[in-house]
């Protein structure tokens, strides 16, 4: 059997409110094999972007691992847990993130030189795969100027020029109408094909769920295959 891209271990995320403790995630076991699509749905407020969160290293669990290509995301030093996410994992958020500054084509790139790639080859990459998503037209455009719908497709080709093994997605269409949030999704699966990358979505919205190859639901801390 392959090893898993992601593996999370007895993860438990618990937070201090005054005198109380709230607890979100109750000891979450999951292993997303290269290649597949999961869904993970839930109520509002279970913690489904939390657990997103930690897959990702951007927030630490109480307690529990996560390994990302075999390689533990917590209990390193930030500069470690950048370089692993940077080499492993891209992130599609239900808002964009990019940077108002830059064009497109920069915004898209700076992944790549983030690993100190040259610019004139992060650059050339980013625009092959901003055509891709339909944007060649738009490479010099900063986020103000385009679209909704252009700026998602614009934060996809970002999460996705590294070609990471494992693709994040939170909500990543709920910003979205209906027909600009259904082309950023069939963007997401065509490409999933294309990379050969994981791809964990969360989402509220069953008809996207369902194009998944497993849905599993957040319930009372815990995940379990959806009915």
């Amino acid at each position: 059997m392959t090893e898993p891209i992601l593996d999370c271990r007895g993860v438990v995320r618990r937070f201090n409110e005054g005198a109380l403790t709230l607890a979100v995630l109750h000891g979450v076991n999951l292993q997303v094999q290269p290649g597949e699509r999961l869904a993970i749905i839930g109520a509002s407020g279970s913690g489904k972007t939390t657990l997103l969160q930690i897959m990702g290293g951007l927030d630490e669990p109480n307690e529990g691992e996560v390994f990302i290509n075999g390689e533990a995301m917590h209990g390193t030093n930030e500069t470690v847990k950048g370089d692993l996410r940077n080499r492993n994992v891209g992130f599609v958020y239900q808002f964009h993130h990019l940077l108002p500054e830059f064009t497109a084509e920069e915004n898209v790139a700076m992944p790549l030189m983030i690993r100190r790639e040259p610019r004139v080859s992060a650059i050339a990459t980013a625009r092959t795969l901003l055509a891709r998503v339909g944007l060649g037209e738009r490479l010099h455009h900063k986020p103000g100027e385009l679209s909704g719908g252009e700026r998602q497709r614009a934060a996809v080709a970002r999460a996705l020029i590294t070609r990471p093994p494992l693709v994040l997605a939170d909500e990543p269409t709920g910003n979205l109408d209906s027909g600009n949030g259904g082309h950023v999704l069939e963007l997401l699966l065509e490409l999933n094909q294309e990379l050969k990358t994981s791809l964990v979505v969360v989402t509220h919205d069953h008809s996207i769920a369902a194009r998944m190859d497993r849905i599993l639901m957040l319930e009372d801390g815990v995940l379990k295959p959806a009915d």
